[in-house]
Parts: structure tokens; sequence; C-alpha cells
């Protein structure tokens, strides 16, 4: 996931090496890949000169711990910055450090010492990585302006809260915020979004219709939280877009509505204690019927000989029915 793309042919042959000045000595810049520069796994403490010619830069796995302003300043056309793995605390991030890369597309701060949001960040990203650290929670101007996010990563934090702050990212497609403490859904889902990853949370109710504003999602994950039926409206579920959703070990005793169109839905380690068909299907013939492949219900309070006669014929798709 970290590799380079080769900068622009040379006219004339291959290019010079760099002169030993163009290139930290800490680092290796490779003369194949003239915009890259590969400053991982040193031990380096601090972030070194960045020449003004590269695009990729490679700073993980080190001991960093602070960006200190101006340290990107010389190289303005970055595109990639590598630095999780370090030490990075949020007190010693420059406020303006990332305020001159206009064409930054991927920035990865995961596994440092993160406890706030860092920002104000470039309008161009398209990836933001900043799992496992220790944010607490995302202000709701935090990723103000980044309209060409499409990954967002935030699993494996301290996120007590997100409120409205994904309302804007019009482009997002993937929102990683599992493993952390939401007790909430986010505010308002992007619209473009088609996968939500929230399991491992305390999440506790959904609201109604609270999909339908992301028409293309396809991917839903809720285990591990603390939904119960009483926190889910009756169609909260019934999105026409969903292909997969995943609400196991949850607190549900129903099985709530799904729409026809779902194919894996995942129900293990609840209370659930009956099988209703009309959770996929509201009538039942030869022309109507669920497109659901896999159901799991093991670990529940449910038997297989409590399956409806008319259950085979709803669900005539499923290639496997887990009890």
């Amino acid at each position: 996931p970290y590799g380079v793309e080769e900068g622009p042919a040379y006219a004339y042959g291959s290019p010079p090496p760099p002169e030993p000045r163009d290139c930290p000595q800490e680092c290796d810049c490779p003369p194949n890949f003239p915009t890259a520069m590969y400053c991982d796994n040193r031990n380096l403490k601090y972030l070194p000169f960045v020449p003004s010619r590269m695009k990729y830069v490679y700073f993980q796995n080190n001991q960093i711990s602070s960006m200190q302003e101006g340290v990107f300043d010389n190289a303005t056309g970055l595109l990639w910055i590598a630095l999780h793995g370090n030490q990075i605390t949020s007190d010693k991030v420059g406020k303006r450090v990332f305020s001159k890369l206009r064409h930054l597309e991927r920035l990865y701060l995961d596994h440092n010492n993160l406890t706030r949001m860092p920002g104000p960040l470039p309008r161009s990203l398209r990836e933001l990585h900043l799992d496992h650290n220790q944010i607490s929670r995302v202000p709701n101007n935090a990723l103000e302006g980044l309209e060409n996010l499409t990954a967002l990563y935030l699993q494996h934090n301290e996120i007590q809260e997100v409120g409205s702050a994904m309302r804007g990212l019009r482009s997002l497609i993937l929102l990683d915020l599992s493993y952390n403490h939401l007790r909430k859904v986010p505010d308002g889902l992007p619209i473009a979004l088609e996968q939500l990853y929230l399991e491992h949370n305390n999440v506790y109710s959904v609201p109604d219709s609270y999909f339908r504003g992301s028409p293309k999602l396809l991917y839903v994950r809720l285990s591990h939280n603390s939904l119960t039926n009483n926190g889910l409206a009756s169609n909260t579920f019934n999105s026409s877009s969903l292909l997969e959703l995943d609400l196991s070990y949850n607190q549900l005793q129903k099985i709530p509505p799904v729409n026809t169109n779902l194919e894996n839905l995942y129900l293990q380690g609840n209370r659930i204690n009956e099988f209703s068909i009309s959770s996929f299907c509201t009538v039942v013939d030869v022309m109507n019927f669920s497109k659901l492949q896999v159901l799991r219900l093991d670990g529940n309070e449910i038997k297989r000989s409590a399956m409806p006669v008319d259950a085979p014929l709803c669900l005539r798709l499923a290639s496997l029915i887990e009890i």
C-alpha cells in the first residue's frame, strides 16, 4: 500500500543521480525514483529536510515526536506523506504544517500518539489515516473543506462523539470508526458512502431512515455494540442498496426488517427468540422473495424447529442458514 509511482519520463535517458546535498544523509533517494525519499525504519527522532522535487516521502516506523512548523514548506508538490508508526503528539504538531501542501493526496498518521484531530488539512486529500491513536472527539469543523476525501480511517481511537463532522465529505466512500467509544452514530452520512464500519462501539440506537441519505451504501458493520430492538425503528435497515449487514453480538431479541436486496445478514450472538419471516419478505409467493444468501442466527435463543414452513420459499436463494 505504500508503493510509489515513477515520475515523468526523461527525454534523454535516465536522470543523473542526485547530488549528496540533494538528499538528506539519513535517507535514501533512489535515482530510478527521483521524486521519492525513503527515511523509514532508521530510529529518526526528527523530520529531515525535504528537497523541493519530492512527491513521496516515507518516515514511517521511527521515533519522530513532532512536526514542526514549516517542515514541508520547501516541498509544496508532495502527494504522499507516510508518518505512521511514530510517536507524534498533538501538542507538537504545527498548526499550519500542511498549509502549503495543495496537492497532498494521502496522509498516513496512524499508530502515533495523537489526542486531537490535526488540521487544518489540505483540501486535496483523498485518503486520511488516523487510526490507532488516542483521539477522543471529532469537532464539527475538523474535516471542513475535504470534498475530495474518499477514505477516512479513525478506528482504534477513543472517540466518544462525531456529531456532524462527516456531512460535508461529499466524495467519501469508506468510513471506519470501529473500536471507539461512540454511543451515537454520526449525524448525517455522506451521500457517496459505500462502506461504514462501526463495530466495537457503544451504539444503542439507529434513527429511522438513517441510511436513506446514502443511496450507494453497500456494507454496514455494527457488531459488538449495545443495539436493542427498542433502539431501532421498523425501517432502519430497509435500505435497497445494502448488500451486507453485520448486527452480530448485540442485544436484539427480534430479527429487524431488512430489504429483499440484502445478500448477507449476520445476527449471531444476540438474544433472538423467534424467526419472523416478515423480516425478510412482506409477501411470500413465487414472484416475491429475498435475495439473502447467508443468514447467521447461531448463538441466539432460537431453535431450527422455529423456522416457519414458508421460510424456504422466501429464502430460496440462501446457501447458508446457521441457527
